[in-house]
Formats: structure tokens, C-alpha cells, sequence
């Protein structure tokens, strides 16, 4: 008798946070349009484009080569390959394709965060550049990068996210997965956030920091996740990160499923490590100081990814229906109205992302492996994080 009433609150109680979670992505979705170009800065900013490379001799030379075609004067920017305890020829490689390059040899300390904050004292000790830039070694960069970096920094910016996206998009159904998936995360959200004030988060790959930033909250994230690691530390000091929706860098992705397995490993568990220490940070914070980035900053870590959203609008949409076939009343019927909601506030979501992805066709009908998808999510989720190093991704293009 009572175990109808135990599902619907059960139900309920479950469909709170789901719900919640929708609404956040329906309202990034519904703020994702395309902003006003900005003025054209005023080319007199010097900048060092930090490249760190762990085991990257195959692919450097052609990552060097296509930034230093930036669009930007000569004299005022330099690439910089920090080659992190590398054991080939990444060095003579970059070196030789033009590139300013640093060996770093650190056992105890490995990572791409240690290789980065070597480098960024590095940039801070020359005094030669106002600004870092970071792109990954697997990367190409549109000319405007530096251009558009400047823009922001001239209106009082003092960090910077380009758009990340994939570079071979069209490799496989998994690359195209991941530039759809990369369209809402990267680009649907962040033009809202933008839009919003608030901060858009530091990706990894295409991020820029002036050494005033630097001098004034030192880079010391070495998590599994540094990017996003130190994107929060802004948002704790009062720094939101700008958006630069006109200049992207987009980087090579794992087509194999072993290689992905690895990559996303280490992404979910430096995840959960994440949300344990920032997450209560940023919401004393959010209190206490009335912080609209730093809620936002919270909210981002604390909505799931969107394979698990899309996992608990499935068995919420079918709780409902089971109960609405139980019984037509008001309450079962509200049940299913919300869960109907909540899938179509989903729907928009991933439509949105698919769009800005620009995938097409073959991104549309990818999307149907997604329930797969979902399933080898959870058995990853099930296995665990494998390592808390930084281990070289393999490159599958020469």
C-alpha cells in the first residue's frame, strides 16, 4: 500500500537536482548567441606562446610551425616549447622548426601543471612579454589568436579562453562526438557566460594570462585537471576568465577506444577531486562575498556530465510514465510533465551543441551511439582513475 507513495516522493526527491540541472543548460542554451566583434587592438602587446610537450618529436614541428604564422607582429611574440623530461628529440625538433625551447628535467615533480609554471617564471623572469599563452603541443590555432587575446586585454581582461575545438572532427564517430560535446561545453556555455559577466573557465588548450595575473595569484595547479583547477583559483581571487568567440585552437582527439579510456579516466578523477576541495570553497565564498562567478564557478563543477544527465532524464521520463499508467492524478501527471520538461530541455541542449559543432549529418546520426556511450562512461566511472600523472596521449596522425 505504501510503496506507491515511497516511488513518487523517491521520484521526487530525485527529480530535484535533475531538474535543476536543466533548467541551469536550458538557460546557457537560450543565451549561446553570437556576440558583437570587437574593436581591433592596438598591436603594441608582446606575448609568449608556451607549448608544453612531453614526448611530442612526431607531431612539434607541425604545432610550432602554424603558430609562428600568428597574425601578429613579428618582434612582439616568441614560441616556447617547454620540453618536459622528455626522453626523444622533442627539443632539436622544436628548435629546429623555429621554436624557443626549454628542457625541464624533473622526476618527482611531472605533469603539465609543474611544466607550466616552470615556464610561466620562466616568462615572468624575462620580463620580455605582457602575457603567456598556452597551446597544446597536438594543436593549430586560427592567425587571430594573439589578436583577439589583445582586444580583451586592452578593455582590462587579465585572462582570456579561446574556443577549444577538435581537429579532426571528421576521424571517426568518436571525434565527432567530441566536437559536439565541445560546441555545448566549450562554446554554447561560454558565450552565455560572457554574456552573463561571469567566467568562462580556463580549457587547457588556447588560454591566455598576463603577467600582471601572474605576479598577483602565482600559477600552482598540478591536479589531474590543472585547467579548470586554476580557472576556480581566479574566480576564488575575484578574476573571471573573458571568452574570445572569434579565435579558437583546436586540438587533436583519441579516435581509439583504449586511448579514450585513459583520457577520460583521468578527466572524471581529477573531476571528483575537484568538487571535494572547490567546491565548498566556492560556495562560503559565493555567501560571504555575494559572488555571482563564484556560484556559477560551483554550479559547473556540481552539474554532472551530460551522459549522466541524459542517464537521469531516461529513468526519471520512465518512473513517471509507469506512474502516470498507474494512476491519472494531478501529482503523477506533474511527475511526467516535469520529466518531459527536463528531456527537452536536454534535447535543446545537445541540438545547440551539435549546431555550433559543425558536424553536420554524420555529427546527427552519431548521436545515436550515445547510449553506448553513456554505458562505457559508467563503466569507467565503476573502474576508476588509473594513474595521477601526466601520461603522453597517444598521437594517431603523423
Amino acid at each position: 500500500m505504501y510503496l506507491p507513495y515511497l516511488l513518487i516522493v523517491a521520484t521526487a526527491v530525485w527529480m530535484v537536482p535533475t531538474t535543476v540541472a536543466c533548467l541551469y543548460l536550458l538557460m546557457l542554451t537560450c543565451l549561446s548567441g553570437r556576440r558583437s566583434a570587437l574593436p581591433s587592438p592596438a598591436r603594441t602587446l608582446s606575448f609568449d606562446v608556451i607549448v608544453p610537450a612531453h614526448n611530442e618529436a612526431s607531431g612539434i614541428q607541425r604545432t610550432v610551425s602554424n603558430l609562428l604564422r600568428l597574425d601578429w607582429p613579428a618582434g612582439r611574440f616568441r614560441v616556447v616549447v617547454i620540453a618536459d623530461n622528455c626522453t626523444d628529440d622533442t627539443a632539436r625538433v622544436a628548435r629546429d622548426a623555429g621554436a624557443l625551447v626549454i628542457e625541464r628535467h624533473d622526476p618527482l615533480h611531472r605533469g603539465k601543471g609543474h611544466a607550466l609554471a616552470h615556464a610561466f617564471r620562466w616568462s615572468r623572469a624575462k620580463k620580455l612579454a605582457d602575457a603567456v599563452v598556452v597551446v597544446d603541443a597536438d594543436s593549430e590555432a586560427s592567425a587571430n589568436l594573439l589578436e583577439s587575446f589583445a582586444a580583451r586585454i586592452d578593455l582590462g581582461n587579465h585572462a582570456m579562453q579561446a574556443h577549444y575545438g577538435v581537429l579532426n572532427a571528421s576521424a571517426s564517430w568518436r571525434t565527432r562526438l567530441m566536437a559536439i560535446a565541445l560546441g555545448s561545453i566549450h562554446k554554447l556555455r561560454s558565450r552565455a557566460r560572457e554574456r552573463l559577466g561571469l567566467s568562462c573557465g580556463i580549457r587547457g588548450n588556447g588560454w591566455c594570462a598576463t603577467h600582471a595575473l601572474l605576479d598577483a595569484i602565482p600559477y600552482q595547479a598540478y591536479s589531474l585537471t590543472e585547467d579548470v583547477e586554476f580557472g576556480v583559483d581566479l574566480g576564488l581571487a575575484g578574476h573571471r576568465v573573458a571568452y574570445c568567440d572569434e579565435a579558437y585552437v583546436n586540438g587533436e582527439m583519441v579516435t581509439t577506444e583504449s586511448a579514450a579510456r585513459s583520457q577520460r579516466q583521468r578527466w572524471e578523477g581529477g573531476r571528483l577531486a575537484l568538487i571535494r576541495s572547490k567546491v565548498p570553497v566556492l560556495l562560503r565564498r559565493t555567501v560571504s562575498e555575494r559572488s555571482r562567478v563564484c556560484l556559477d564557478l560551483a554550479l559547473d563543477l556540481l552539474i554532472l556530465p551530460l551522459s549522466y544527465i541524459v542517464l537521469s532524464v531516461a529513468g526519471l521520463l520512465a518512473v513517471a510514465i509507469v506512474l502516470s499508467l498507474m494512476s491519472h492524478s494531478a501529482l503523477h501527471l506533474t511527475l511526467l510533465g516535469v520529466a518531459i520538461a527536463d528531456f527537452a530541455a536536454v534535447v535543446a541542449y545537445v541540438g545547440r551543441g551539435w549546431i555550433l559543432s559543425g558536424t553536420g549529418l554524420a555529427g546527427f546520426w552519431d548521436l545515436l551511439r550515445v547510449p553506448g556511450f553513456i554505458f562505457w562512461k559508467l563503466l569507467l566511472l565503476v573502474s576508476g582513475p588509473k594513474t595521477t600523472t601526466w601520461i603522453r596521449t597517444r598521437r594517431e596522425r603523423p
